[in-house]
């Protein structure tokens, strides 16, 4: 998931445009973007794109950004996207794991209405006030739906006065929230950057999260689709390495030896694990041959 488009669900004249755009996810959006008063003909839409053609036949994967657990909108927003060709259920505003468990409970009895075979809706939490941040490691590792973290800055940090363009700043919070996936093995991706048109201010933010191990970016537009791809798609000298390593070892362990040296490194165990996932996780554009 190196992009993530997200798609008011308040415009589905863009819903199948959004899968032409070359995202590997798209999240339809029925929180933020969403006003109250649209709340119920934007679920209508989405549960109406989410059984079509289009949707159940396209390789990208389909998300929903529903309403919080506890607000008025969030059970039907699940019933009405369970048992669809949505994959992830994206849950924002999660900071406790009594809350998890009330939503996975309503997720459970939705998909047990729908009684379509579907494979279970998995979990993206978005981590985004500083509650949720401190008991990130414990969310990860609340369910087996859980699957991924998400960083929400805006939220996180326009409330406490802290500055988006505070590299450091911005890092403590990715390291924090990456650690927190890595103790559960889920993966993290980073938040969207308000910069409609800032591609810099996208790309060193994006440049952060993918050294700390982040899988992707959230985009706000089409264009932003693009700088994700060039920072999270590996290059052909990472993978032309990561090919090495994984060759080198192969020949170690015929030879009876643990650890062993490529381009005057010492690889051991963590440094293959990281090879053999790279070259696993690389997109099929990408030249792993």
């Amino acid at each position: 998931m190196r992009s993530k488009l997200f798609v008011p669900g308040t415009q589905p004249q863009r819903f199948d445009k959004a899968l032409a755009v070359g995202a590997d996810a798209v999240s339809l959006d029925l929180e933020d973007a969403v006003p109250v008063e649209g709340k119920a003909a934007a679920r209508a839409s989405v549960a109406q794109f989410l059984r079509s053609d289009a949707a159940r036949t396209t390789p990208v994967a389909l998300i929903v950004r529903c309403n919080a657990v506890g607000t008025p909108d969030f059970e039907s927003d699940v019933a009405a996207i369970a048992g669809s060709a949505a994959a992830w259920l994206n849950l924002p505003k999660i900071d406790d794991v009594a809350s998890l468990r009330t939503a996975v409970a309503a997720i459970e009895r939705a998909e047990a209405a729908a009684g379509a075979d579907r494979p279970p809706l998995k979990l993206l939490l978005t981590i985004e006030t500083p509650r949720a941040l401190r008991r990130a490691a414990e969310l990860a590792q609340a369910h087996p739906r859980v699957r991924a973290l998400q960083l929400g800055l805006g939220d996180l940090f326009e409330p406490a006065g802290i500055r988006r363009d505070d590299l450091q700043a911005v890092h403590a919070a990715m390291f924090t929230l990456r650690l927190a996936a890595a103790e559960a093995g889920i993966d993290a991706i980073d938040g969207a950057w308000p910069g409609l048109d800032d591609a810099a201010g996208f790309t060193a933010e994006a440049r952060l999260a993918r050294g700390l191990g982040f899988v992707g970016k959230s985009c706000i537009h089409p264009k932003q689709v693009a700088w994700a791809h060039a920072v999270f798609t590996p290059t052909p000298a990472e993978l032309a390495f990561a090919r090495r390593v994984v060759d080198a070892a192969a020949a170690a362990q015929a030879a009876g030896r643990g650890a062993f040296v490529v381009d005057d490194r010492m690889i051991d165990t963590p440094y293959l694990d990281r090879a053999r996932a790279l070259l696993a996780g690389a997109p099929p554009s990408s030249p792993s041959e």
